[in-house]
C-alpha cells in the first residue's frame, strides 16, 4: 500500500481490511452525501461474512464467560484509538505512513505484506466454503448421487473459479459489483435466519458434547485467533477518521464504541445460536454441521456459497492492490493487471484444493496477520512515540496490548502445529444417522429416531 492518504471514500473500501463495519455509524453520522448506499452494501456483507460465521467456531474453541469475551473486544476497541493517537503524535494520516514514521522502511513493508496476507488467505477460506456448502446442494438435485461429479469439491471449486469468481475479480473497479453486493446482502439475511430457526428446531435434538458448557478451556488462545481474523478492522481507521465532519479524538472514540459494540451484539447472537445448536461438534464451516437431507439447511448452503463467490473479488481486488502500489506505484496496464489477477487467483485456488479444514485456515489467518495488525503494530507504534516508561501511566495499558498480543501470537503459532483442528472432511455428522456407532451414549435410539424426524422435509418455505 503507499503511504499516501488515500482521498475518497470510495478507495477506504476498496483498500479494505475490516473496519467496514463503522460505515452503518458513519451513514447515520455523515448522511448519504459522503458515504453512499452502495458502501454500505458492502459493509453489511462483509461484517456477515467475516464477523458472524466464523465466531461460532470461536464458542467451540473456547466457551468464555460473558465477562472474558468482553475483554478482548475491549482491546480491540482500545487499539483502534490507539492508531488515531499514534498518528497524531507522529503527523501522519494513515496505518502505513504511521508504521514508517515509526519503524522505518522494513516497518512498511511489513505492514504491507500482513495486508496482502490476511485478504490472500481469506480468499483461499472462501473456496474452500464453496467446495464444503454447493457440494452438498448438489447432492439434493435428483439424479445426482455421492458418485456424480458435481458432489466433487475439487470440480466444484474450479468450476466456480472458472466461471464465476475470475471473471468477476478481473473488473478494475469494483463498484460494477454493486448489484452483486446486493444479491450478496439479501442471501446473508435468509442465511442468519436458518441459523437461528434451526437452533430452535435442532439444536434441542441433538446432544451436547461432553464438558460443553465449560468456560476458559486451555485452548482459549487459538480462539483468540479466530477472533482477531474476525474482528480485525484497523486498516481503515485514519480514513474513516479523517471522514468525519469533526476529526477529533472524541468524535472518533464514539464512533468506534458504537460501531464495534454495534458489532459484537449482532455477533454474539448469531454465534451462539450457531454453538447452541451444534455446541462442541461446531465445525468451522458452520453448515458442514447441517444434515445433508435438511431441506432449510440446503438452502441456506445456496445461500451462503453464492454470498461467498460474490465476495471473493473483494478481496482479489485487495491483493492486487497491494502488489500495485508495492511494485507498480499504483499503476497497472490492462495487459499486467490481468496477470497478476490470474496469478493470485490461481495460487488461492490451488491452495483451496490442497487444504479443505476452513478451521484451520482461520486460525492461520488470525496467528499471522490479524494479531500483528490489530493488537502488536498499533501499541508498539504508541508506544515508541510517547513519552514515558513502559506499563506506566498512559502507557500501561498499551503495553499489555502489546505484551498480549506477542504472547498470544507465539503460542498460538505453537498450539497451532501441536494441536491441529479437527475437521469432518465432508462428512455426515453422526447425529444424521440413526445406526451411526459414533453416537455418544448418552443418545438413546428414540433421540437418533427424533434426529432423523427433524432433518427431514424441514423445509419452512
Amino acid at each position: 500500500m503507499t503511504v499516501e492518504q488515500p482521498q475518497s471514500v470510495h478507495m477506504l473500501l476498496l483498500q479494505q481490511k475490516r473496519k467496514k463495519y463503522i460505515f452503518l455509524v458513519l451513514y447515520i453520522s455523515l448522511g448519504p452525501e459522503k458515504v453512499s448506499n452502495k458502501y454500505l452494501m458492502y459493509a453489511f456483507l462483509s461484517v456477515a461474512i467475516f464477523v458472524l460465521y466464523h465466531l461460532k467456531y470461536v464458542f467451540k474453541k473456547c466457551v468464555f464467560k460473558c465477562g472474558e469475551l468482553c475483554y478482548f473486544f475491549l482491546w480491540a476497541d482500545y487499539s483502534i484509538i490507539l492508531l488515531v493517537r499514534g498518528g497524531n503524535l507522529s503527523g501522519t494520516h494513515s496505518y502505513q505512513s504511521l508504521v514508517q514514521s515509526t519503524f522505518g522502511q522494513i516497518g512498511y513493508v511489513i505492514v504491507s505484506a500482513l495486508q496482502f496476507l490476511y485478504p490472500f488467505i481469506a480468499m483461499i477460506s472462501y473456496n474452500i466454503i464453496t467446495g464444503d456448502t454447493l457440494t452438498k446442494v448438489f447432492m439434493r438435485i435428483q439424479g445426482v448421487g455421492p458418485g456424480n461429479i458435481l458432489t466433487e469439491r475439487h470440480f466444484v471449486i474450479m468450476m466456480s473459479t472458472l466461471l464465476f469468481t475470475l471473471p468477476l475479480s478481473l473488473y478494475k473497479d469494483i463498484a460494477k459489483l454493486g448489484k452483486v453486493s446486493l444479491l450478496s446482502m439479501l442471501l446473508t439475511l435468509a442465511i442468519l435466519i436458518t441459523v437461528v430457526v434451526r437452533a430452535a428446531t435442532l439444536g434441542p435434538q441433538i446432544p451436547a458434547s461432553d464438558d460443553a458448557w465449560v468456560f476458559a478451556r486451555w485452548n482459549a488462545i487459538q480462539a483468540v485467533a479466530v477472533m482477531s481474523f474476525a474482528f480485525i478492522c484497523h486498516h481503515n481507521s485514519f480514513m474513516i477518521y479523517g471522514s468525519l465532519r469533526e476529526p477529533t479524538l472524541s468524535s472518533w472514540s464514539l464512533v468506534t464504541h458504537v460501531s464495534v459494540g454495534s458489532a459484537v451484539l449482532v455477533s454474539a447472537v448469531f454465534a451462539a445460536a450457531g454453538y447452541v445448536t451444534f455446541t462442541g461438534y461446531t465445525q468451522g464451516d458452520i453448515f458442514e454441521n447441517y444434515c445433508r437431507n435438511d431441506n432449510l439447511a440446503t438452502f441456506g448452503r445456496f445461500c451462503y456459497g453464492v454470498s461467498i463467490i460474490t465476495t471473493f473479488p473483494l478481496e482479489c481486488f485487495v491483493t492486487r492492490e497491494v502488489i500495485s502500489n508495492v511494485f507498480f506505484k499504483g499503476e497497472l496496464s490492462n495487459t499486467t493487471h490481468v496477470i497478476i489477477t490470474l496469478v493470485i487467483v490461481s495460487a488461492a485456488t490451488a491452495l483451496s484444493l490442497s487444504y479443505d479444514c476452513l478451521g484451520i485456515v482461520l486460525e492461520l489467518n488470525g496467528i499471522l496477520s490479524a494479531i500483528p495488525l490489530m493488537f502488536i503494530f498499533p501499541a508498539a507504534c504508541f508506544l515508541k512515540l510517547s513519552d514515558g516508561r513502559w506499563f506506566r501511566g498512559e502507557n500501561l495499558i498499551p503495553s499489555i496490548i502489546l505484551a498480549a498480543g506477542v504472547c498470544v501470537m507465539i503460542i498460538g503459532l505453537i498450539m497451532m502445529v501441536l494441536f491441529p483442528q479437527d475437521c469432518s472432511h465432508g462428512a455426515e455428522m453422526f447425529y444424521c444417522t440413526v445406526s451411526n456407532t459414533s453416537v455418544p451414549s448418552t443418545t438413546s435410539p428414540n433421540t437418533g429416531l427424533q434426529l432423523m424426524n427433524a432433518t427431514q422435509n424441514t423445509s419452512i418455505f
